[in-house]
């Protein structure tokens, strides 16, 4: 069976995160299994690259399935978009060699956070920005988020919860980095791997230092702490999307057989 990887952007307001969940949760991997039954006509399991909370969006998901393939794979976005509903689309499709996984093969993952910092909240941006109208430092909170920059073990700004495979918390993060735009503020994390609301921890705390809480050199206590209890809050989800999955570009390579569409039984 040949190997896809789609890239898959969503709004999550309306599921409860990416993966399947308790029967008469619905899922973003629930809805994109259907469309591809509905497609394809037999039942196709999906893995994303990462599993995404309820109410957290995606502009850049990696998912891959295998399966037989009756057109071409560059048709296979608007052939599944077709089935799908207005907030989950298929942006591209590719093959891949038999040993790729969207989330074992990835060499980092980019997430970004929007704080909307004008005095009201926009009706137009209240799904995808947390509205923070108090004067926040940003000096401070970079000089903060530099303090995280690197090979850390990041306990402390992970919720409990996290599944198996996630009892290692040392994670390299390459960049935290805050941009200011108009009235957004945005942060921008890219790591080889994130631990269960890590993001939107950091986020929570980083504010924190911006309000005048925390100096920013607290940060870096915190981070020795690997205690939850002594970061900031979770940064609500709807802020938070998960902007890229990158690759190495030898895990996509394929050669010219594999290109070739291949046809259903």
């Amino acid at each position: 069976m040949p190997n896809v990887l789609l890239t898959v952007a969503y709004d999550g307001t309306d599921y409860c995160g990416f993966q399947r969940q308790r029967p008469g949760q619905v899922s973003i991997q629930q809805r994109l299994e259907e469309a591809l039954e509905h497609l394809l006509g037999k039942p196709v399991r999906v893995t994303g690259a990462g599993r995404t909370d309820a109410g957290v969006h995606a502009e850049g998901q990696a998912v891959g399935f295998r399966a037989g393939l009756v057109i071409p794979v560059d048709r296979l976005p608007y052939a599944i978009n077709q089935h799908l509903p207005a907030d989950i689309v298929i942006t591209g499709a590719r093959l891949v060699p038999d040993g790729f996984h969207p989330r074992f093969s990835a060499r980092s993952k980019v997430y970004r956070y929007t704080l909307w910092r004008e005095p009201f909240p926009s009706p137009f941006h209240r799904r995808y920005t947390w509205h923070r109208p108090e004067p926040l430092n940003t000096v401070d909170m970079a000089a903060a988020a530099d303090c995280l920059v690197g090979r850390h073990d990041f306990a402390a700004f992970a919720a409990s919860g996290r599944s198996v495979g996630d009892s290692d918390t040392v994670r390299t993060l390459w960049r935290c980095d805050i941009e200011e735009a108009g009235p957004r503020l945005i942060f921008r994390l890219e790591g080889d791997g994130f631990l269960y609301k890590m993001v939107r921890g950091i986020v929570g705390t980083l504010v924190e230092v911006g309000r005048g809480r925390w100096p920013p050199q607290m940060v870096a206590g915190i981070l020795a702490s690997r205690d939850r209890r002594k970061a900031g809050p979770s940064a609500p989800p709807h802020g938070l999307c998960l902007e890229a999955v990158r690759y190495p570009e030898e895990a996509l390579s394929e050669s010219a057989e594999q290109q070739a569409p291949s046809q259903q039984p």
